[in-house]
């Protein structure tokens, strides 16, 4: 279910479900975020007839929105009125300048969870139901299966609401067996299915689209519109959600919420929730929200004289995004279709045995310099030594485990052969954090992208394979000169410092931010308990990509959907 991060969004909200001064105040449930996350968690929680759940969105219904359902309009919806286009602060170790980060602003919204950490039940055999519950595969026709798509029926479901599968045209069905012998040639062989736990190779992916309706599926079209019509389901759109409302009292030690403060043309008001409030509105505004509610770092939370509910000083940190740049070459034939190619290799296939062995054993000299390096810039908010324990897993992860160390994208298309890619597990960590307590200043977001050199090294390592494999056959038959960065900006031989200049100047977000409310033992910087709920409080959940404590070795779509089925599960089974 590799889907394009703004793409995670397909929103919901229709104008005429706005909340106005008639609107019941009451429901069971409030959820705030009709993203991805929010609308699994309302539409499976108001299949209880005896309970209500409302859905406070800031954006409104894009269902007839061309840009967010064209099967092939990946970047159509950046800079349009669904898209936050939230902006970085200055990157000090990435040239210094600002980033925009893609997210969902409609209904509809945008493997590392590990049971080690303490996250009991979530693991990937927990998880594979839920990924299998969310999905609708429509298998690959056989024109299809000779273009490269292929499927294990064991890892995949066929009843669950999201369609998924691979476009009804797919790149000219020559390309396939060229990209398969020519990164066969490399050591990476084909993978016929990567959604099934082991990712590494060269694979045809499938993508979260109704083949039927030709149009690109998300969480509105599939969870929302279909059920709009059940009476104990509200959507409030065109709202903003300002902060969690608690009660005066407490239950033990526990902080109890009892509703949450929103604002739209009608005025700020509260919306109550009777049994709980859950938090979906991305990793880049459930921690603020926390923060305006209350619930965070004291040294923060007093700076903007917000009264300390929950002292948690790792929320908004942990931040982690992956880096994307591109590269492009000329083609000499016309090719024709939606190209849906990915190769994923191991840190050993990318470098080179003998090499990765080497590096290796450097990052490991490393991890606490890493570790230490972090916890300073968060000044104290996170503890050295549980970061370390953190990169040494995600050590193992890379150099023992062979999980896949970058995604490279190839979209040949009419006579251009365009490249992305994204090294998968950075160590760079940011953070985010209110400038204010007023709900409608955006936050401080810093990924501190390259804030370690291994970061960069590793964007620079993987531009030069990409450059291998074009120049090799046969699919250097398939390509003309190299357009962009061509080798007049970066030759052959260019050194690291050039290199670096030209990932600096060209790079952007990959849209995938995670982990800063990370679900994992407080004790060890965790948010949130492997049921969700925020530490120290009695009834407040979140359920989006902020509890993720790592990065993904793939797009975040399909863990989402995932992770908010079973968090669905959860909450039932507390009622």
């Amino acid at each position: 279910m590799l889907l394009p991060s703004l793409a995670l969004a397909a929103f919901l909200l229709r104008a005429a479900a706005k909340a106005h001064a008639g609107s019941p105040a009451h429901y069971d449930f409030v959820i705030v975020g009709g993203g991805t996350s929010g609308l699994v968690v309302a539409n499976r929680l108001s299949e209880m007839s005896n309970v209500t759940v409302a859905v406070i969105e800031a954006g409104e219904s894009a269902l007839n929105n061309f840009n967010v359902s064209n099967v092939m309009g990946y970047s159509t919806a950046f800079g349009t009125q669904v898209d936050w286009a939230y902006q970085t602060e200055n990157q000090t170790y990435a040239g210094g300048l600002r980033q925009t980060i893609r997210a969902g602003k409609a209904l509809g919204g945008t493997s590392t969870i590990n049971e080690k950490f303490g996250n009991e039940g979530w693991n990937w055999e927990t998880l594979l139901q839920y990924y299998k519950k969310s999905e609708g595969s429509q298998l690959p026709t056989k024109d299809q299966i000779a273009h490269g798509a292929n499927y294990n029926a064991s890892y995949h479901g066929l009843h669950g609401p999201l369609k998924v599968g691979w476009p009804t045209c797919i790149t000219n069905s020559s390309v396939f067996p060229v990209l398969e012998q020519t990164f066969a040639k490399l050591g990476v062989e084909y993978n016929s299915d990567s959604e099934g736990g082991q990712m590494v190779g060269f694979t045809v992916h499938p993508d979260t689209l109704n083949r039927e309706m030709n149009v690109r599926e998300d969480a509105a079209r599939t969870y929302y519109w279909p059920y709009e019509a059940r009476s104990n389901l509200k959507i409030i759109s065109n709202t903003r959600a300002n902060k969690v409302i608690w009660a005066n009292h407490t239950q033990g030690e526990e902080a109890v919420a009892v509703g949450v403060e929103i604002t739209n043309e009608y005025g700020t008001q509260t919306i109550y929730a009777d049994k709980e409030v859950i938090l979906s509105a991305g990793a880049l505004r459930s921690p603020a929200i926390l923060e305006l509610s209350g619930v965070g770092n004291p040294a923060l939370l007093s700076k903007h004289n917000i009264p300390v509910k929950v002292n948690l000083t790792t929320v908004g940190e942990n931040l982690q995004d992956q880096t994307n740049n591109a590269l492009t070459w000329d083609g000499v034939d016309t090719l024709t279709g939606l190209a849906t190619f990915s190769v994923l290799p191991s840190v050993n296939q990318l470098y080179g045995e003998d090499n990765a062995t080497a590096l290796a054993t450097y990052v490991k000299s490393q991890l606490a310099s890493y570790a230490q390096t972090v916890a300073n810039a968060s000044h104290g908010a996170v503890q050295a030594a549980n970061l370390l324990e953190a990169f040494e897993r995600q050590y193992d992860l890379i150099f023992e485990d062979q999980v896949p160390y970058t995604e490279v994208v190839l979209s040949p298309s009419g006579q251009s052969f365009a490249i992305e890619y994204w090294p998968l597990l950075p160590f760079s960590r940011g953070s985010v954090h209110i400038q204010s307590a007023n709900a409608s200043d955006l936050p401080a977001i810093n990924p501190n992208y390259f804030m370690f050199a291994q970061d960069a090294e590793a964007q620079i390592t993987v531009a030069q394979y990409i450059r291998k494999a074009l120049a090799t056959a046969p699919l250097s038959g398939l390509v003309g000169e190299e357009v962009s960065p061509g080798l007049e900006v970066l030759p052959a031989n260019a050194s690291s410092a050039t290199w670096i200049e030209w990932i600096e100047s060209t790079y952007r977000t990959n849209y995938h931010p995670v982990g800063t409310n990370s679900m994992l033992p407080r004790e060890k910087g965790g948010v949130v308990s492997p049921e969700l709920k925020v530490y120290g409080t009695r009834n407040l959940r979140v359920v989006d990509a902020s509890v993720l404590p790592f990065q993904l070795c793939g797009h975040l779509t399909s863990t989402l959907y995932a992770v908010a089925e079973r968090a669905s599960d959860l909450i039932k089974a507390s009622y």
